[in-house]
C-alpha cells in the first residue's frame, strides 16, 4: 500500500505542475482559457492571481516530491510528513474550490482524486 501511495501522490504532484504550468505561464492561450472557461478578457484580468495562485501549486507539488525522495530514501518519518502535507493541502484545497464554487465540481474533483487516494493509502500502508 505504501508504495502505491508513493505512485499516487508523485501523480497529483505532477497534475499539481501542470496546473501551476496553466495559471502561472499560459493563463491567457485559448487552451488554457477554455480549460477554465474564461473570457480573453476575464483571463487578462485575473492573469496576476492566477500567477500566484500557479505558484502554491507548484510549492504543494515541491513538498510531495521532496516528501517522497525523504520516503524512498529510508526517512520515513519525514518523508511521510511532507508528502501528507502536500498532498493533504491539495485534498483541502479541492474541497475549499468544491464548497466555495459548486459549478466547479468536476475541478474539484479532478484536483483532488489523487490526494485522497494517496492519503488513504499511505495511511494504510504506514499503519
Amino acid at each position: 500500500m505504501l508504495t502505491a501511495g508513493v505512485i499516487v501522490a508523485g501523480l497529483a504532484a505532477l497534475l499539481h505542475v501542470y496546473i501551476f504550468v496553466m495559471e502561472s505561464l499560459t493563463w491567457t492561450s485559448a487552451r488554457t482559457r477554455a480549460t477554465f472557461g474564461l473570457t480573453a478578457d476575464e483571463a487578462a484580468a485575473t492573469k496576476e492571481l492566477a500567477f500566484n495562485q500557479g505558484f502554491y501549486n507548484l510549492f504543494l507539488a515541491i513538498v510531495s516530491g521532496i516528501g517522497i525522495g525523504a520516503l524512498l530514501t529510508g526517512h520515513t518519518a519525514v518523508g511521510a510528513a511532507l508528502i501528507f502535507a502536500g498532498v493533504g493541502s491539495m485534498l483541502a484545497a479541492a474541497l475549499v474550490l468544491l464548497l466555495s464554487s459548486p459549478e466547479k465540481a468536476r475541478a474539484a474533483v479532478t484536483q483532488g482524486v489523487f490526494p485522497l487516494i494517496a492519503v488513504v493509502l499511505l495511511a494504510v500502508g504506514l499503519v
